[in-house]
């Protein structure tokens, strides 16, 4: 289970306003499954239907997630259009990432109905999708 405060979902809901018409991206650091920061990341596709973390800045907050104390909790990321629900491409790119933080999470934030966001928490491990709870508090 990861918790997160109220404020977090807030922030990346609002990210993913910003960033329309593209996908929004980021990732989320913290300690024993609690989020303590975001670190919103440039999607380097600019693209409303996929998204890429610039390299230098997924490095940075690894980081300094390391100096704090922290770990890489989850990546995150918006669809424009469509449920908050792992896509084929969000599955394939996974892959990945699984090798370096073998134990990360993926928030998806859905705009499909602007004024009712969804986010959603998932675990992908090969084609095997699962949602986990994500506790807000």
């Amino acid at each position: 289970m990861t918790q997160i405060e109220r404020g977090y979902i807030d922030e990346m809901v609002a990210h993913a306003r910003d960033e329309l018409p593209n996908e929004c991206c980021g990732i989320l650091s913290g300690q024993s499954g609690r989020v303590t920061k975001i670190h919103r990341m440039t999607n380097v596709e600019a693209s409303p239907f996929r998204f890429s973390m610039d390299p230098r800045e997924i490095a940075q907050a690894d980081m300094e997630a390391g100096q704090n104390g922290c770990d890489l909790l989850a990546i995150y990321h918006s669809h424009t259009k469509s449920e908050a629900y792992p896509s084929d491409t969000d599955v394939r790119l996974s892959g990945g990432t699984v090798e370096l933080w073998p134990d990360i999470r993926y928030i998806l934030v859905s705009l499909k109905d602007t004024d009712a966001p969804q986010v959603r928490l998932f675990r992908i491990a090969g084609e095997l999708i699962t949602e986990e709870l994500l506790e807000i508090i």
